[in-house]
């Protein structure tokens, strides 16, 4: 006769057994395209799944795989896992812990998802659903011509929806961003150290925090403080979608040594130096990836005791030839003037470079193609009083070109065969004018 405890054994290991092969016998498919479709219809966006199962141990869960939503695969996801609590599954109100397995969301995702909170029919079906946790492992943010880290979150919310702390950090370290609830406000906190911008120039921060507070659809961030190439950049900005996208603030700053960081604008003609500048920024768009391309900012800007890598312009305004890029230098006390720029488009205004050489002045203008079009004018000092000559600036960015005017140099040419020696200066000085003139011509009938 079989014994208690081996009847109970053997009833375990029924169950057991049982909880493990049926939820191979439930036909998941159909409930597969009644979710997609569901989805599909809540979200505004197509969703599709490519395979699910149901779990019984050690807990009864859901585990979905080969998630896609949008219509260009605007965010995809290896695994959903999707565990209910025993107690709420006999309940009105069902509470749910999510997973999130190596998510990969492009930039146009952010568009949809800032729909979505603004959905009247997804706050009413949330009330049916409390979601105590949210857990995101290995997310990839797939943006053009950006780099960014792997992620991992962390999200706990209370029953009423309300967030109670959620925690951000790259899988590498170099960034970790904590949130947490103060009265109607969110306090976010934000610290990097040694990590890489992921931009078109990936510059280094050696340290950086940011504190913000996110209430309604307002982001306020009144400090910032980074400490990058030996300088120090702060200041504050703000961030407001309540109609549309918008986004202003202001910087400052000291000291920043701009070797390095000028080089990866061009390898042939750059800066070294000490970088101090104030200035403001701001971007309105309605869409909140438009931000990027409709950014304007102004900055007044000084570099200290430093070189113009590749241009000797000395040497140009002296012997009025057209010089090599990536060629000689050109030792300054300063280097001043101001940057004005919207999207990709940028003015370099009122530059002043000065040393006991020289004093030039001018301006630049680089196109979203990164060509280069301006004027300098240079005075060399101690020249045998060569008058201030003009040069032209073109090329790109990563090949500029500096030669002297067109007008000065056959006025130069000319005044140098009726006097030689001294008929130089008068000669730049008349073709210069003739120049002028000229263009005031065009202005007056066409180009």
């Amino acid at each position: 006769m079989m014994n208690k405890p081996k009847k109970i054994g053997i009833a375990l290991c029924v169950v057991i057994s049982l909880l493990l092969i049926v939820p191979f016998l439930i036909p998941m498919q159909t409930y597969l395209r009644q979710a997609e479709h569901l989805a599909s219809e809540k979200l505004g966006q197509p969703v599709s799944i490519g395979s699910a199962h149901l779990f019984f141990l050690p807990s009864p869960h859901v585990t979905a795989h080969d998630i896609v939503l949008g219509k260009n695969q605007e965010l995809k996801m290896d695994t959903l896992v999707l565990t209910p609590t025993l107690t709420s599954l006999f309940l009105d109100t069902k509470t749910i812990d999510l997973q999130f397995k190596k998510p990969v969301m492009k930039k146009a995702a952010l568009d949809f998802i800032a729909a979505l909170s603004s959905n009247k029919q997804i706050g009413s079906d949330a009330a049916k659903v409390h979601v105590r946790h949210i857990e995101v492992d290995e997310l990839e943010l797939a943006w053009p011509n950006m780099m960014l880290p792997v992620l991992n979150a962390d999200v706990t919310l209370s029953t009423s929806h309300v967030l109670e702390f959620a925690s951000l950090a790259s899988t590498d370290g170099a960034l970790k961003v904590d949130v947490i609830p103060n009265g109607d406000e969110q306090l976010i906190a934000i610290n990097i150290k040694q990590w890489t911008l992921p931009v078109d120039f990936p510059l280094l921060i050696d340290k950086a925090k940011f504190e913000m507070r996110l209430k309604g659809s307002q982001l306020a961030v009144p400090s910032i403080d980074v400490a990058m190439y030996g300088g120090k950049i702060t200041g504050e900005a703000n961030l407001n979608w309540t109609k549309n996208w918008k986004l202003n603030g202001k910087l400052h700053v000291e000291h920043l040594a701009v070797q390095q960081p000028s080089r990866m604008v061009s390898k042939s003609v750059y800066l070294s130096g000490h970088l101090f500048a104030d200035g403001n920024f701001s971007s309105s768009s309605k869409k909140v990836r438009g931000l990027s391309d409709n950014l304007q900012t102004n900055f007044q800007f000084k570099v200290n005791n430093g070189v113009l890598h590749g241009l000797d312009l000395v040497k140009i305004a002296s012997v009025l030839i057209k010089q090599k890029q990536g060629v000689g230098e050109t030792q300054f006390d300063t280097f001043s003037g101001m940057l004005n720029s919207v999207g990709k488009q940028y003015h370099l205004r009122n530059l002043d470079i000065s040393s006991g050489l020289l004093l030039a002045k001018g301006q630049v203008k680089v196109k979203s193609n990164k060509s280069l079009t301006g004027t300098v004018t240079v005075d060399v000092k101690n020249s045998m009083g060569l008058a201030v000559i003009p040069l032209d600036v073109s090329g790109t960015v990563n090949s500029p070109s500096v030669f002297p005017n067109k007008a000065a140099l056959a006025g130069a040419i000319a005044g140098s065969a009726v006097l030689p020696g001294v008929g130089t200066s008068v000669g730049i000085k008349a073709g210069q004018k003739a120049g002028d003139a000229l263009n005031k011509l065009k202005g007056l009938f066409g180009n």
